[in-house]
């Protein structure tokens, strides 16, 4: 395969990542040809933003040729969730189906979608649980958990989380894992324990964790309204959301306006017009994302107007998802009142 092309793809695979397990091995997947991927999420609460960083790298990966699968993680969400009832969670996956299936403009390269229980209660997978399970201590399970579960007052289910997702992998016949920084345990111990089991290692893709809106020092939470935005609040709710939004001049560091337009807006845009009065320079066009933060921290560019070219940015791109639930409020009912827009 052409040397050229390997370096771009392994570019687009790799931009906007904190660490990869390992980058050779990636580069090396990609040179004998076309390796599959998936990201897992458990459908618990609301679909907000935070949830799209590694989406984000699934469209990446379409685009530099890699197939990818989402895992609704069903199973997965009610061993971790004490508000997720074990009768809901098929329910919740078709919802998290619909939020990820219309909120990206995935064309023909739309990712395929396959739920935790259509092959985790199987015989097979459920040997190989029990298996890990004698021999991985008690503690290395809690310190792989740690991140990503509750553990404010472990449960069994929460220990035996970590196992399968690492199981994950080799049931869902992938070559490499997409998720947050925060399941970096997780994959450590996927690298280290599947081999034991007669299974290969995959390569781990790690993705940033996306601030809240508030600042830095808070967390994007379904919990805290102001602190995140649905892929399918209304108009006026995004523009009140990101109008309050932490975003001081010239400041760059944990700036979760732009943190959104580097790990949301710009793997979509090709270039981000942000519109201006001639009196403040006009309007400005920017072909990448290094090029609207160099704007910004020379404070050629103002928080406002950033604010009001990402509110324009979301509103567009969430138009479909947003369209869907409104016509379907069902669905959000049925799921509670903090799934409502």
């Amino acid at each position: 395969m052409n040397e050229e092309n390997v370096e771009e793809r392994l570019r687009l695979a790799t931009r906007n990542t904190v660490e990869v397990l390992t980058r050779e091995e990636l580069k090396a997947l990609l040179e004998k040809g076309h390796p599959s991927a998936y990201y897992g999420t458990a459908p618990t609460g609301p679909v907000h933003l935070g949830y799209f960083i590694p989406l984000s790298k699934v469209f990446d990966f379409t685009k530099a040729g890699i197939k990818t699968k989402v895992l609704l993680a069903n199973i997965h969400a009610a061993l971790d969730d004490l508000k997720t009832k074990w009768e809901e969670i098929d329910l919740k996956a078709e919802y998290y189906q619909k939020c990820i299936e219309l909120a990206f403009p995935w064309g023909e390269s739309k990712p395929e979608f396959i739920r935790g229980s259509d092959y985790q209660l199987n015989r097979d997978y459920m040997l190989d649980v029990l298996k890990l399970s004698t021999i991985i201590t008690v503690k290395r399970a809690t310190r792989a958990a740690s991140e990503v579960t509750r553990m404010k007052n472990p449960k069994v289910s929460e220990l035996v989380y970590p196992l399968m997702q690492a199981l994950d992998e080799e049931y869902l016949d992938v070559d490499i894992q997409i998720g947050g920084v925060d399941q970096r345990h997780i994959m450590a111990l996927a690298r280290e324990y599947l081999p034991k089991l007669g299974y290969k290692k995959r390569v781990e893709v790690m993705t940033p964790l996306i601030v809240s809106l508030q600042g830095p020092g808070k967390k994007m939470s379904a919990s805290i309204p102001m602190s995140h935005i649905k892929v399918y609040d209304s108009e006026n709710a995004i523009k009140k959301k990101i109008s309050k939004a932490y975003c001081p001049e010239g400041v760059v560091k944990d700036n979760p306006i732009l943190q959104i337009m580097q790990f949301i807006v710009f793997p979509i845009r090709e270039k981000v017009k942000i519109e201006r009065p001639e009196k403040f320079g006009g309007d400005v066009e920017f072909s990448s994302y290094e090029e609207l933060e160099k704007a910004f921290a020379a404070k050629e560019l103002h928080p406002a107007d950033l604010k009001a070219a990402l509110t324009k940015e979301l509103i567009d791109i969430f138009k479909d998802v947003r369209e869907y639930f409104a016509s379907n409020t069902d669905m959000l009912k049925a799921l509670g009142e903090e799934y409502l827009p």
